[in-house]
Parts: structure tokens; sequence; C-alpha cells
């Protein structure tokens, strides 16, 4: 017997990725909550740490009811359904001061493919359809563990796009070959991508040193990681417009991505298809559902309060569907999001109990 026909839920999950599938393309006659609670009946049984947090909290219904997880549990403990022989890929996080990585592990990668595909392409990927792309991140190649090199990864695959990487996992943001490539792309006159994360730009704009090239019409920038403070002491404004100027762009065609590791689907700035509103803001998408819960009891806080995020997203089939951050964060009326940053200093009690309650005896 293969060991694929070993694990007895392998149907139960296929289904499951399918339903979510049939969710995200529009096609479902389903709610969110009938597919959230599914899918959280499917994690109560088969991810022990969903289980355990469930039996701990004695609930497991509504998406209001459903247990989150800390993000620090995926350092901890291995949030899965099936078992490591089935993974074909593992997500890892960037370290921690432990040196301890959350790790995130995926039996099937198509739900994640069409997740990040469907939103980017309603918010990041809008007309007029890039062309090119510049990425200052490595790829999958070269660092397999990134979900962030990943969906890069796919963006460039999906649309066929001719990509230039100037990164090097080694040395970080070659400068000549980024030079080069925006010259290349100002030349060809193509709208272009260009993706990396908050540190690598905050490199590359000290590299260019105030040099400006003016990227075609519809070009536009992918901002992410480093949001939730500083990144290199550069505050998200200053880092914004810098980019803004060296590449040429309206500093709303720099558009702010938030996504971890531990979820299947990502959030970004409504910028490009939308008016700019005064205060920036993420949208989820509709497979996803975020609350600011409070901090000490991890209670359901109103639209308009601050807490800290509580995200359920669909996607996390074989994981965890609700994920508890340390993201301080106002969701709006309309499910929109502003971001504030990360919790200071030592995890809020509420995570601390449900770590307890998940890696406890």
């Amino acid at each position: 017997m293969s060991s694929r026909s070993a694990w007895p839920a392998e149907a139960e999950s296929d289904a499951l990725h399918a339903r979510v599938r049939s969710f995200i393309e529009g096609v479902s006659a389903e709610s969110f909550e009938e597919l959230s609670a599914a899918i959280a009946r499917f994690q109560t049984e088969h991810v022990e740490p969903v289980r355990r947090l469930a039996r701990a909290r004695g609930r497991a219904g509504s998406n209001a009811e459903i247990p989150a997880v800390p993000t620090d549990v995926f350092r901890l403990r291995r949030v899965a359904a099936h078992p490591p022989e089935l993974d074909v890929r593992v997500f890892r996080t960037s370290g921690t001061t432990s040196g301890a990585r959350g790790a995130h592990p995926f039996r099937t990668l198509e739900t994640y493919r069409a997740a990040a595909m469907k939103h980017a392409l309603a918010t990041f990927l809008v007309e007029p359809e890039p062309k090119r792309a510049i990425v200052l991140a490595p790829t999958s190649i070269e660092v397999n563990d990134s979900s962030l090199s990943f969906m890069l990864d796919l963006f460039i695959e999906v649309l066929r796009l001719e990509a230039q990487h100037v990164f090097d996992a080694s040395r970080g943001v070659d400068i000549a070959r980024l030079d080069r490539a925006l010259a290349n792309a100002a030349r060809a006159g193509e709208p272009v991508l260009v993706m990396g994360t908050a540190f690598a730009y905050v490199h590359a704009l000290d590299g260019l040193d105030d040099r400006q090239t003016a990227l075609p019409r519809g070009s536009r920038a992918m901002l992410t990681g480093g949001f939730k403070g500083r990144s290199r002491e550069v505050p998200e404004d200053e880092l914004r417009a810098g980019l803004a100027r060296a590449f040429g762009l309206a500093e709303r065609a720099v558009v702010g991505e938030y996504g971890m590791t531990e979820l299947s689907s990502q959030l970004y700035e409504t910028s490009l298809v939308e008016q700019a509103a005064s205060m920036r803001t993420y949208r989820p998408p509709a497979w996803v559902r975020v609350n600011a819960v409070d901090p000490e009891t991890l209670a359901m806080l109103p639209r308009g309060t601050e807490g800290i995020a509580r995200i359920v997203d669909l996607a996390n089939v074989d994981s965890s569907i609700a994920i508890q951050t340390q993201d301080r964060v106002v969701v709006e009326p309309n499910g929109d999001v502003r971001l504030f940053g990360r919790l200071p200093g030592a995890p809020p009690r509420g995570c601390s109990l449900a770590v307890e309650e998940i890696v406890g005896p």
C-alpha cells in the first residue's frame, strides 16, 4: 500500500479543498459560515493543536467560536492534519530571537495557488496587464521554504512575465543588476511589476543613491514585510515616497501586501482599484475574515475598535483555519483592515494562555 493511500482522511481533505476552490472562484452555493464550520470540524478531528485548543475551550462551531491557533504554536508544534511524508512543501518563517522557525506544511499547493492569484488579480495585478517583473527577493528554487518567493514566482509563471531577479540570497540586492533592470524596463515601454520586501527596498534605495528611473505607465510596486513599524529605522511613509520617487510612480502605485507564513491567503491595499483613502486599508478576499480581539481575553471587539488580528482563512484546509496574531488592527465596517504594527513586548496574556493550552501537558 502506498503512503498516500495510508492516510484515511485524504478523501475528506480533498473534498474540502475542492469546496474551498469553488468558493474562491465564486461558483459555490455555500456560505462562508457553512464552509468554515465544516473545515473546523475536520481540523478538530485531525489536527492535534486544534483539537487540544478546542477541547480546552469547549467550542468549535461558528466562525466566532472556532478556536484560533496563535502563530507562536507553528514553531512549537506541527500544525497539520496529514503526516509528514505527504508534505509537498513546508513554508517557514524567517526566524525568531529564540532561533526557532514557524513551519506551515502543505499536502497540496493548488488551493494556495488559486487563492493567491484570485485576490492579486482583483487588487494588485489589475489592468493594464504587466509584461515584466523586477524582483528584489530570492526565487523559490533558491529558497524553497519561502511562501513569498513561491507567490512571486507564481505571478511570473501565470502571467508569463519576463522577469529579472536582482537579489542574491547570500549578498542581498545587486545594485548594478537593479540599475540595468530598471533601464531595460524603461526602454521597453511596457508596464512592469517591482516586487520585494521592505528590507530589500531600503537597501536598494541606499544603493541607488537618489538615482531615478521613470518606469512605463501602468507600472506598480508591491511592498511587503516590514510594515509593522520600521525597517532599518525608515518609516513606512518615507519608504513609500522613496520608492515612488526612485521608480517614477505615483504613491498609490506602491501597493502594500499583508501576508504571513501561517496563512494561505493575502490582503492588499486597495489604492489601484479605489481612490486612496486618507488612511491606507488592506482588503481581505471573500474567503478570509479578519476580526480585532481583546489581547487579554481574545474576545471579539466591535468594528472600529483597535485590537489584535484574528484571521479565519478558508484556504488553510489542512492546518488551522483560524490564526491568532499579535498584529494591532482596526477592522472597518466593510471588513477592510488598518494595520498599526505588532504589539510590543511579550505575547499578550490571551495568546500566552492559548499556547499553554496547546503545548502544555
